[in-house]
């Protein structure tokens, strides 16, 4: 197994790991209760982006723990890990903007952002 396929497999367990995380949001945000404080296309739609979510995450794991190689040596594969290691560019960004909080918890998260960006970035330019 060569280092970039090792990198792409912990791209995997990333997203795997925000797969989980983002179950478990109904629980760690209280949103039963939470989200009655809004109108129920509001409550809809938070739920259902985050369930569309966990399964973009597991979509990615799953290309990760079973296509390395593909993700690694076409051009397709590229965009796609070119793509995620955008997601997570922007997902950082939007930690800045929208949740300008200080808190450990929340630097500890945007790590975890920038993280995900090198990781999916890294087998593009480690290949040469």
């Amino acid at each position: 197994m060569t280092s970039n396929e090792i990198i792409v497999l912990l791209g995997g367990v990333h997203s795997l790991g925000f797969a989980v995380f983002h179950l478990a949001f109904w629980k760690l945000f209280d949103w039963p209760r939470a989200l009655q404080s809004t109108n129920a296309a509001t409550r809809a739609v938070a739920q259902i982006l985050n369930l569309r979510l966990i399964y973009v995450f597991l979509g990615v794991a799953a290309a990760c723990f079973t296509l390395p190689g593909d993700l690694l040596d076409t051009r397709l594969g590229n965009a796609f890990l070119a793509g995620m290691s955008l997601f997570w560019v922007g997902r950082t960004i939007e930690q800045f903007v929208f949740l300008r909080i200080d808190h450990p918890l929340v630097h500890a998260l945007t790590v975890l952002f920038v993280a995900g960006a090198v990781l999916f970035a890294a087998p593009l330019f480690l290949q040469g």
